[in-house]
């Protein structure tokens, strides 16, 4: 297999103006031989972009793109020796599953013998066995992405790369799928990059995950690492759910209060919670709060600071509830017993395991401490 490198990679297109709008601002990344690597971000953040620049797919502005330490930029895609997998499965609804795996191959005049040996091998990795003289109207959702996928397989490319290939499907299906990816992927021994919107399937699949906005990169590393160590509000927002609960405020006389949007903490309304002001913020300034959801109880814990909220719905899940409350300035979530019963409109104190939690930056959202 092989390393991918980006150096100062830049993507630009003009707008309807004349004027260069930035879809990729200048990004590192290195990703290793055989490294499920995930790029995952919002829409727009150019997460797409930067794979169709590793496939060729994209014309580079500016900056270089290395695969196996060789400069791929005026390189076409087909000789790139990669292999793309799509959202669209784009399978030949005029052929069979195995003249649809066979048909790059064909293109690229292999033996008849080496083709035939290639497709059963894949199909036999992916359950296609006893699918292999069918056409695709005759396959799910999940068998037309296995064939796509075993389209790229028979090429034994140096790297994969996948283009939220799973989005199309639906939900009990992605968990399957996502399942036979993650067990695929370590019979194969191969690089992959692989993008996606769902940070649940980032954080099950990568051995990396690389977290996008707006064109740039914020944070790389193992995602467990993300979850328990965001750099900044974004990263903690974006991985993890339910999403991690934000409170704005400032330490004041012992007590963390939370501020209504452009108005104070006083008057009674928002959090206010008693904790020891931690050696790197300071009394009066303005400060972010964050709190995942399984650190907020409805049960006191040793160590916890209560507050004051109203109900607003209890999502009972089977083996795990979600609460939803309200501070009086901001809703939440917190992972709760699904035994409790818990009516709209209903006060109730819970606990937060401050020392669990995250401080950020109110203006620039980097974290603190």
């Amino acid at each position: 297999m092989a390393q991918v490198v980006l150096e100062g990679l830049v993507k630009s297109y003009p707008d309807k103006a004349g004027r260069e709008v930035l879809a990729v601002e200048g990004i590192d990344l290195e990703v290793a031989d055989r490294e499920f690597m995930v790029l995952v971000g919002p829409s727009g953040c150019g997460k797409s972009t930067t794979l169709r620049m590793i496939a060729g797919l994209e014309s580079v502005t500016a900056g270089v793109v290395r695969i196996d330490g060789r400069v791929v930029n005026a390189v076409p895609p087909k000789d790139r020796d990669i292999a793309m997998v799509f959202q669209n499965y784009a399978l030949y609804p005029h052929l069979t599953v195995f003249e649809n795996m066979a048909f790059g191959l064909k293109l690229r005049k292999f033996p008849r013998r080496e083709i035939a040996a290639r497709v059963e091998e894949a199909a036999a990795l992916l359950g296609l066995d006893e699918l292999l003289q069918r056409k695709p109207k005759a396959l799910s959702g999940g068998q037309r992405q296995r064939v796509a996928l075993g389209r790229a397989i028979v090429r034994k490319p140096k790297v994969f790369l996948f283009d939220e290939p799973l989005s199309n499907l639906d939900a009990k299906m992605r968990v399957s799928m996502r399942m036979e990816l993650a067990k695929l992927r370590l019979r194969l021994q191969a690089t992959v990059i692989y993008v996606t919107h769902d940070q649940v399937e980032a954080m099950t699949m990568g051995d990396r995950i690389c977290v996008m906005q707006a064109g740039r990169i914020l944070q790389v590393d193992p995602p467990m690492t993300l979850y328990r160590r965001p750099r900044d509000r974004f990263v903690a927002g974006f991985i993890g759910s339910p999403p991690m609960n934000f409170f704005r405020g400032r330490f004041e006389r012992g007590l963390f209060r939370e501020m209504e949007p452009g108005g104070s903490g006083r008057g009674g309304a928002g959090l206010a919670l008693k904790i020891a002001l931690p050696p790197f913020l300071r009394e009066g300034v303005e400060v972010v709060l964050g709190m995942r959801p399984e650190n907020i109880h409805a049960a006191q814990l040793p160590g916890c600071a209560e507050a004051i909220t109203t109900v607003e719905v209890f999502e009972p899940m089977g083996a795990e509830a979600y609460l939803h409350a309200n501070t009086g300035v901001t809703s939440l979530v917190a992972r709760v017993d699904p035994g409790g019963a818990w009516q709209m409109g209903q006060p109730l104190m819970l606990w937060f395991d401050v020392a669990r939690g995250h401080w950020f930056d109110a203006a620039s959202g980097a974290a603190l401490g």
